[in-house]
């Protein structure tokens, strides 16, 4: 096996980057890298024993806590992450996802007006007061739920969306999974205190992404700070957005068994984390806490572009190609979450085995890009083929390989 060192190049340049690949010959050795073992996560559905093992530098008074960056979902934090608990109005977020959902599919419009029924009307909680018997249209709806985590709102939009609560939460549900919510489910669509109702920080964290990416105009509604609805006038309850922070969502939630707990999505520049807090014993510790972790978060750990897609990475050789080589590259930006103090110390390795046998087809994973830093995990891309290779005629594979069954047996 050779082992290779040379520097990126790009942005790149200032990295060490080690290629591993085998020697060549028609039967490559698989090249292989050592990495760190990966973080044992808490199994899923089940309380783990106090206390809690925490991913990260930093604690928190928090239960459970959660900070990923959005872009590249590196865990920053991870406190009780897989931990059932019970979201309280956080799992609006879900409600209000579905709802998005059927307003991006043409199925409803902001201006159809939707009709209160008693049982709305009576639902307990926050409200944003809807009247009895009485037509709200959709956008104002959504507004109520959102900024004003209206519970009648939610049962109104469940109602006239979905036919009936029920099924409208048969489709919420589907949805969950659809999206990648491996550990939710919901009995009610306000987050009223119920024994089958629940989520997990991770869960709420993908959540958050997706709504972001999946709805960035209906996103906007979560910065709103205030709602007047029937002459009342409510402020949002997420205490980030009235900070100069860079936040621009997402809920908060209380019930006296959840907590007072926080789904919040902060961003600065072309960076964004989610912030998922559960379990805090005041609305001033919720306040206090999410500012302290933003802070932290965007201080101590930063964004770095090591390739952009379709750069070239290295070069590797054909073995019976009609070329000798081929490029590689990575099919999207390589971006890396790091700690600012860990940069200098960042090292790209790349993984593939050389000579890789025609043909070669463009797109093709023939290897991985592995970047490690201290107080990091390990992070993997896969390598592949810039360019397809056909082989080499048949007298050409001939004479390849009676060279080397000449000249290979000489070393």
């Amino acid at each position: 096996m050779k082992i290779r060192w040379f520097h990126a190049v790009a942005a790149a340049a200032a990295l060490a980057v080690t290629a591993l690949v085998s020697a060549p010959g028609p039967s490559p050795a698989v090249a292989q890298i050592k990495t760190a073992p990966p973080v044992k996560a808490q199994p899923r559905g089940k309380t783990p024993a106090a206390p809690l093992d925490i991913v990260g530098p930093i604690d928190t008074q928090a239960r459970q806590a959660l900070i990923i960056d959005a872009q590249t979902g590196a865990v920053l934090l991870d406190k009780g992450a897989d931990q059932r608990i019970p979201p309280a109005s956080m799992s609006k977020v879900m409600t209000a996802y579905l709802v998005f959902d059927m307003l991006k599919q043409g199925r409803a419009k902001f201006e159809d007006e939707l009709p209160v029924s008693e049982r709305a009307w009576r639902t307990g909680g926050s409200k944003m007061f809807v009247p009895l018997g009485g037509r709200i249209k959709i956008g104002d709806l959504v507004r109520g739920m959102v900024v004003q985590s209206g519970n009648d709102a939610c049962v109104v939009l469940a109602e006239g969306l979905g036919g009936s609560e029920a099924a409208f939460l048969e489709k919420m549900n589907e949805k969950a999974k659809e999206i990648g919510l491996t550990n939710s489910h919901f009995s009610n669509v306000d987050g009223l205190p119920h024994p089958n109702h629940w989520m997990t920080a991770r869960d709420l964290a993908t959540l958050a992404v997706r709504t972001i990416q999946d709805f960035p105009d209906y996103y906007k509604i979560y910065s709103e700070k205030e709602f007047a609805f029937n002459n009342i006038t409510q402020g949002n309850r997420n205490p980030l957005l009235y900070k100069d922070l860079g936040a621009d969502g997402l809920k908060t939630g209380h019930t006296e068994e959840a907590g007072y707990s926080l789904l919040a999505s902060v961003r600065r520049g072309n960076r964004r984390i989610v912030i998922v807090l559960g379990g805090l014993p005041t609305m001033k510790a919720r306040a206090q806490e999410s500012e302290r972790l933003a802070e932290w978060a965007f201080r101590e750990y930063n964004n770095y572009q090591l390739f952009s897609a379709g750069a070239k990475v290295d070069d590797a050789e054909i073995w019976l190609g009609a070329e000798s080589k081929v490029a590689l590259t990575v099919a999207k930006d390589l971006v890396v979450t790091v700690p600012r103090k860990s940069r200098k110390d960042m090292k790209v390795t790349i993984v593939y085995d050389q000579p890789i046998p025609a043909p070669v087809r463009q797109g093709q994973n023939v290897g991985k890009v592995v970047v490690t830093a201290p107080d990091m995990q390990p992070v993997e891309t896969p390598l592949q083929a810039a360019a397809s290779v056909d082989q080499m005629g048949p007298f050409g594979r001939m004479a390849m390989v009676a060279a080397h069954l000449i000249w290979g047996n000489r070393r």
